[in-house]
């Protein structure tokens, strides 16, 4: 697995353009405020996954008896 998913062939020299106009277009003092609220995000995304992982195995549990 030499490629990230989303990523594809972009070298080094792509990602820090991209790194750069991301840096111009919203500044230093938001992208932490981004990344906290991303990481957020996919917090509350992997927390829902695992709610509905559990249902599913306690109405399987349920089903068996």
């Amino acid at each position: 697995m030499d490629q990230l998913l989303f990523i594809g062939n972009l070298g080094t020299g792509e990602i820090v353009i991209i790194a750069i106009i991301v840096l111009l277009l919203f500044g230093g003092k938001k992208i932490p405020e981004l990344m906290k609220g991303i990481g957020k995000g996919v917090k509350n995304f992997k927390d829902g996954v695992k709610g509905i992982e559990e249902d599913i195995k306690i109405d399987d549990d349920t089903d068996k008896k």
